[in-house]
């Protein structure tokens, strides 16, 4: 069986007869090419933060601060980067983070992530606010494993609703987003005055949805549109939500539950307290709060309250390799990638997908391999020094 690694073998040998890949190995070079691709307004929704877009900077400044100290001489011949997170079977550490409205980026959008992250074994996190139907993108994703993630709505009915075409669909573990009871103050979006929801976009969650049918007056058409619009407006979020509420999910769903968009020590051993499975530190990319603690600045006291009584994942800042194993290293179960997948998408559809989730996966295999390590397992705080250079 092939290693990860080996996919730049594969890249070498093709250059042989002159080929080279269409799109960067570096993946951080994908955001530039992507800008010229977009419309100004989709990439602004997808490379936009909140405020001045301080946390989205201070996300990927924690990775610099923190540097890989290779150890030698370890057998490094054979490894390993297969985990069980959540109650599933992953190749590597690395899950596909939810993302809405993938449609502004490429036609096929969640289905074409969602093609690319089962041909990969990854699992597809699919957002409440996708461009297609949780059954859409679960017959998209075939056999590939898939979790959903959930925006609260205000009308429990729905929600309810959500969870229950979510199990049927084959999404075996839910994804809560606490942080977003709100959208944030994004320029971006502001100086074009651009919300893909208020056009309808990203809403077929909603507008396929029998409960949500019922409360506009029957299948969303031309004739009820605007007020479909507007209900989703009323319901999309619900600021009034407590930790009492998290006993609604349990009665509501029966695989395992991570809380997205934990940052705080106490919020942690709190929602392992209330019974969930999982945490996902996150600051959602920085597009919520300017000016909040990085991503990665935040992940090793949340590992440290929770322990081994619940996993800890992470989400916010991931753009390549070696940023996998840091937040290994700090602790993390697995991570969740984000704006590189759809810059992907973007420039490449499915293909542009896959090459992003070879390129992560063949370079953390490397980095893991080069500094003397065989098992995401084996990754732990002795492996990085602090760094302020």
């Amino acid at each position: 069986m092939s290693a990860p690694a080996d996919f730049q073998n594969e890249i070498y040998l093709k250059g042989l007869g002159d080929a080279v890949p269409e799109l960067p190995t570096d993946l951080t070079g994908l955001e530039a090419l992507a800008e010229r691709r977009l419309s100004s307004a989709a990439f602004g929704y997808a490379a936009g933060a909140a405020g001045s877009e301080a946390t989205a900077r201070a996300n990927r400044a924690a990775f610099d601060r923190w540097r890989i100290v290779p150890r030698m001489l370890r057998d490094v011949a054979e490894r390993d980067l297969s985990v069980r997170v959540l109650g599933t079977d992953m190749p590597a550490p690395v899950a596909l983070a939810p993302v809405g409205v993938q449609s502004i980026f490429h036609p096929d959008g969640e289905l074409a992530a969602a093609r690319a992250a089962a041909a990969a074994g990854l699992p597809y996190v699919l957002s409440t606010a996708a461009s297609y139907s949780i059954e859409e993108v679960a017959e998209a994703n075939g056999d590939g494993p898939r979790w959903y993630q959930l925006y609260w709505p205000k009308d429990r009915e729905l929600a309810v609703s959500f969870l229950e075409r979510a199990a049927a669909a084959g999404y075996s573990a839910l994804v809560v987003t606490l942080d977003t009871v709100a959208l944030a103050w994004r320029p971006r979006d502001l100086d074009q005055a651009y919300l893909p929801f208020l056009r309808g976009i990203g809403l077929a969650n909603y507008f396929s949805d029998p409960v949500f049918q019922k409360a506009v007056g029957g299948p969303v058409t031309d004739a009820n549109r605007e007020t479909a619009i507007l209900h989703w407006a009323a319901n999309f979020s619900n600021p009034s939500l407590t930790w009492d509420d998290l006993a609604f999910l349990r009665d509501h769903w029966r695989g395992p539950i991570a809380l997205k968009g934990i940052q705080h020590p106490d919020d942690a051993r709190r929602a392992v307290d209330a019974g969930m499975d999982g945490v996902i530190v996150s600051n959602h990319g920085g597009r919520q709060v300017d000016g909040a603690v990085a991503s990665l600045d935040a992940l090793a006291p949340v590992v440290e309250a929770v322990g081994d009584r619940a996993e800890v994942l992470f989400d916010s800042g991931i753009r390549t390799g070696a940023d996998v194993v840091k937040a290994l290293a700090l602790g993390a179960k697995a991570v969740l990638v984000g704006r590189p997948y759809v810059y992907g998408l973007a420039l490449g559809g499915q293909a542009g997908v896959t090459h992003v989730l070879r390129c992560l996966q063949a370079e953390l295999d490397l980095t893991m391999m080069l500094s003397g390590h065989t098992r995401p397992g084996d990754l732990g705080p002795d492996l990085l020094v602090r760094s302020d250079a």
